[in-house]
């Protein structure tokens, strides 16, 4: 039996609350769930301030991918705050000089006007091999790119991703990865677990980087038994 609680859940680049809809399926139903929205004056640490300001006293807080480098963040600065942190397919790296100059490229090619979401190749990039040809979960992704627009999509674009908290963060803290996470590797999840005190990992192997979409059943059962231990 699980305690009732409040959770908060921080999605990744160009992902909205719905990355989450199946995944809530699976938690207790006496949970209360708030939605974070990745916005702010364009800087990570600005980010969780904004969410911290709406969001629940005590909280487990969840984080995917660039929600996870948020979600650090938050835990870091309201440690009274984050009862426990899950930091799913994430890392503690910045970009690199070519990832940066490649998002400013494309951030520099769209517009307003143009701009429909992240590109099927990069989204399919992003799937399990045997999910990397699913024009349905692609067109979904798409679609939530396409709801958030250039604005958001130059917002967090432009994140830096340097200097996020690690070593200090205070409560237990999971780390979940997928072995054929093509974005983030393994090598990086054990580097969140090492630096992160009191941090666990959880590897997952029947999908890509997009865990909470590809494995909600799957993640929600781990992050609860985690807890509940």
């Amino acid at each position: 039996m699980h305690t009732p609680c409040s959770v908060v859940l921080i999605p990744g680049f160009m992902l909205d609350e719905t990355l989450w809809d199946e995944f809530k399926r699976y938690l207790p139903g006496d949970w209360t769930v708030f939605d974070a929205v990745v916005s702010g004056d364009g800087t990570i640490k600005a980010i969780a301030r904004h969410i911290a300001e709406s969001a629940p006293q005590r909280f487990v807080l969840i984080g995917f991918s660039l929600g996870g480098y948020i979600a650090r963040q938050l835990a870091a600065d309201y440690p009274e705050r984050v009862s426990a942190l899950v930091v799913v397919a994430s890392s503690l790296r910045e970009d690199t000089a070519e990832q940066a100059q490649s998002k400013n490229q494309t951030l520099q090619a769209l517009s307003q006007t143009t701009f429909r979401g992240l590109s099927t190749g990069s989204i399919s990039r992003s799937l399990h091999p045997s999910r990397a040809s699913d024009t349905t979960l692609i067109a979904r992704i798409q679609q939530m790119g396409q709801r958030l627009g250039y604005d958001a999509f130059a917002l967090q674009s432009a994140l830096r991703r340097a200097d996020i908290p690690a070593d200090s963060i205070a409560c237990p803290t999971l780390v979940v990865a997928s072995t054929h996470d093509r974005l983030r590797s393994l090598e990086e999840a054990n580097q969140l677990v090492s630096t992160i005190p009191n941090a666990s990992l959880r590897l997952f192997d029947g999908s890509g980087h997009m865990i909470p979409l590809e494995q909600p059943q799957e993640l929600a059962e781990t992050i609860l038994g985690w807890l509940g231990s």
